[in-house]
């Protein structure tokens, strides 16, 4: 697939050798949505201005569809800033234009008149479901109805490219779902290629096609959403991963499971490539052995299952073994039992 967005081997440094980011390596291929996750002060932000060109790279290129930025005069560089749309955490309206008025703004930039911009604007807030909003201002709206202004004023230059800068970290979890909801819209119906930073893994799961994790300004991992999510290589990740899906419970957690449960304690992963729970209910009919579900759940990422259960196994103690041996031929218990 054709790159939207790539960096080669990007570096950042800021006066006094603070590096910001490091030796970062991405392609952003153009129709999907790429997300960086990373704690605060990882370096996500940085990168989000090297790639609109608000930032330079101390070492390294940026491109944005094959033209590399630091190659472009600032003359170059305005007409393809007006492919890049961008929203903010905290929607960065203005306060004194109406709804109308702030996605008009970037319109009358472009050199629009009067008339086509207004028709551009009233379209892409109906788009956004703000129909006949456009006469209120940003303080009589909600925070989910003035991130929509900003998706509207971000989307009425009609970009190849939309950044998003922790753009749901604002809002309730309900408004999140939402406004994930109209992404997902934005790029499978106007095939506008995302690139959203996020420290919320469960933004991620929803929406993203592949994922890079960020520490201390590198990438510690990347790739496709749902493998990142189902096997984790870097601590990092798999901390994030334990955040948005049903894991393996913790050390304590296990200890209060043990002092509820006097039976044996299981941990049995549900991916896709591994048996999981396949085989189970056959082995634990051949053997005698009862269970109760005690943690756990399973969910879905990018539309496969992904998950955990733990189970409290019950019987004579040589056919649980049996039935772990089972088990753990076929690799599946991920949590050792006591």
């Amino acid at each position: 697939m054709t790159a939207a967005i790539e960096l080669r081997q990007v570096a950042k440094e800021f006066p006094g050798g603070a590096r910001a980011v490091d030796g970062v390596s991405l392609t952003v291929a153009a129709g999907t949505v790429f997300g960086v996750v990373g704690h605060s002060g990882a370096g996500k932000s940085t990168l989000l201005r090297l790639v609109n060109g608000l930032e330079e790279p101390t070492s390294g290129s940026v491109l944005l569809d094959g033209q590399d930025l630091s190659a472009l005069t600032e003359r170059q560089l305005r007409p393809l800033r007006r492919d890049i749309g961008m929203i903010f955490q905290q929607f960065n309206l203005f306060r004194s234009r109406t709804v109308l008025g702030n996605v008009l703004y970037p319109l009358r930039l472009a050199g629009l008149d009067r008339t086509a911009a207004r028709t551009r604007a009233e379209e892409t807030l109906e788009f956004v479901g703000l129909a006949g909003h456009g006469a209120r201002y940003p303080e009589q709206l909600s925070g989910g109805q003035r991130q929509r202004v900003g998706i509207a004023r971000a989307l009425a230059t009609r970009p190849k490219v939309l950044l998003c800068d922790e753009a749901t970290s604002a809002l309730d979890p309900q408004t999140t779902e939402e406004v994930l909801a109209l992404l997902r819209r934005v790029n499978r119906e106007l095939g506008v290629t995302i690139l959203l930073i996020t420290h919320e893994m469960e933004v991620v799961r929803t929406l993203c096609d592949r994922v890079a994790v960020m520490e201390n300004g590198a990438v510690v991992e990347s790739g496709e959403v749902y493998e990142v999510f189902a096997r984790p290589r870097h601590a990092t990740t798999a901390a994030f991963v334990r955040s948005a899906r049903h894991s393996a419970p913790d050390p304590a957690l296990l200890e209060r499971l043990r002092a509820r449960h006097p039976g044996r304690l299981i941990t049995l992963p549900v991916a896709d490539g591994r048996p999981g729970l396949d085989g189970l209910s056959k082995l634990l009919h051949t053997h005698g052995v009862d269970f109760t579900l005690v943690h756990g759940g399973v969910g879905e990422v990018r539309g496969r299952p992904l998950g955990s259960v733990t189970l409290e196994l019950r019987g004579e103690p040589a056919a649980v073994d049996a039935v772990v041996a089972g088990l753990s031929a076929s690799e599946r218990v991920e949590a050792g039992a006591r």
